[in-house]
């Protein structure tokens, strides 16, 4: 057994004696002794392996009993859609949950052409020339395309409408503190943006999202023009799901478009792993982090798939490269194209409708709450911003005693991160997903109606 050990007594004699140490407690000694645990941790005795997987078979059924208990009508840029058994019977195929990552093109061309796929859906979707093979989630999504943004440019001035989701501008704050960007916000009036009197002047990029984190739907050919005009480049945060019905960021002459692919396939797993989608204009390709799948010939003149155009630290010189970006999300990547391709465009479309319908047909009827209200009157799809006449804090806990996920308080979303509303601690995001049934929606409303009063 000693030899499965990390360190044997052996071991740890030749190493401090290497170190003309005496003892482990001189090699610590530099560590002050108020930091220094004094007592034994508390963890329980070992179980054997029968008896750990009982346990996690317990914990399953109890989320699954909780979960089957529960109405979310929660977003916020994580979203409860019906995941078909189809996808996850095939997304859970040993080919792709153990696969290598394929660098050897030759004992992976299943896995290269189901990310080409992946990739091709995706700027298909977008409405871009070509689409890199997933990076980790929609937030590391945006830091690339401001990276790409200030690569192109030369300028490190991001002008970012508050619209975009919170968690993603305090992502890209974190990095701007190592890059050194300076970071522009632009206000939301009556839940959209306001770009007038904007100065966009060394601007490297100007961001929209669309829908934005009130669920309005923003103009984006506006933006995008203005970011042509003085030499930016125009970047769209998408939600891929409202692009069922709504045209594509590309239309509007959009340069980079991100989203969070956690729609495709992904049920909401206590907040991940998540994917990043990221697609781009054939100008921007050099600059295109992480991964590409590229189609080839081999030898034989069969079609195959390579990794290509690899523009990070790894493969080419690091003073040269756009990004460190060293991974990205296969199996996430691979299960939304196997959702797109279950759905196909008729499919994505009648799921982004149903959900505009029942959140329109839900905000109509607690608009008839006294007290409650939109928080704008913007066109939204399938999230909405509601005003409620007390906390939204307390309406989330005292429904979900109801059994019903009633939303996300838009102050607890935010984080001290404006989203140009005023008194957010009444503003509550709802979100309608394909699942939600009308039985489901009045119920929200009666418990609503009783909560508010």
């Amino acid at each position: 057994m000693a030899d499965y050990l990390p360190h044997t007594d052996t071991d740890l004699r030749e190493m401090l004696a290497f170190l003309g140490l005496e003892s482990l407690d001189e090699l610590f000694a530099h560590i002050p002794e108020a930091l220094r645990l004094t007592h034994a941790l508390a963890t329980p005795e070992g179980l054997s392996e029968p008896d750990v997987a009982a346990r996690f078979q317990d914990l399953a059924a109890l989320n699954q009993a909780r979960s089957s208990r529960t109405v979310c009508f929660a977003g916020a840029g994580a979203y409860d859609h019906t995941v078909p058994p189809v996808v996850t019977s095939l997304g859970s195929r040993s080919e792709f949950v153990t696969a290598y990552t394929p660098y050897q093109p030759e004992v992976a061309q299943g896995v290269l052409q189901a990310v080409f796929e992946y990739q091709s859906m995706v700027s298909r979707l977008f409405g871009l020339e070509v689409a890199n093979a997933s990076l980790y989630d929609g937030a590391t999504g945006l830091v690339e395309a401001l990276n790409m943004a200030h690569g192109s440019t030369g300028r490190s001035r991001m002008v970012i409408s508050q619209g975009v989701h919170p968690h993603w501008r305090q992502v890209v704050k974190t990095f701007a503190r190592g890059t050194g960007y300076e970071i522009v916000e632009v206000p939301l009036v009556n839940g959209v943006t306001d770009w007038s009197g904007v100065d966009l002047g060394e601007a490297a990029a100007v961001v929209v999202a669309y829908p934005n984190v009130l669920g309005a739907i923003e103009e984006v050919g506006a933006p995008m023009n203005l970011a042509h005009a003085h030499g930016a480049l125009g970047v769209v945060c998408a939600n891929p799901v409202a692009l069922g019905v709504l045209r594509s960021p590309g239309d509007f002459g959009a340069d980079v478009v991100v989203g969070e692919g956690q729609p495709f396939g992904t049920a909401l797993s206590f907040g991940g792993p998540y994917l990043g989608l990221f697609a781009c204009t054939m100008e921007q390709i050099r600059r295109l982090p992480g991964r590409i799948v590229g189609e080839t010939l081999d030898l034989e003149g069969r079609r195959a798939f390579v990794t290509t155009l690899r523009a990070r630290e790894q493969d080419i010189r690091r003073e040269k490269a756009t990004s460190n970006i060293c991974s990205n999300q296969t199996l996430m990547a691979i299960t939304a194209s196997i959702q797109l391709s279950y759905l196909g465009p008729r499919g994505l479309y009648e799921v982004a409708a149903r959900s505009a319908a029942g959140a329109h047909h839900l905000a109509a009827r607690l608009s008839e709450i006294p007290g409650v209200s939109l928080v704008s009157d913007a066109p939204f799809l399938h999230e909405f911003a509601l005003r409620l006449p007390v906390s939204a804090h307390r309406v989330v806990h005292e429904m979900a005693a109801e059994g019903l996920l009633a939303g996300v308080a838009l102050d607890h979303l935010s984080e001290g991160e404006s989203c140009g509303v005023r008194d957010p601690e009444t503003v509550l995001l709802v979100a309608v997903t394909e699942k939600r049934t009308r039985e489901e929606m009045d119920s929200y409303v009666d418990v609503m109606k009783k909560v508010v009063a």
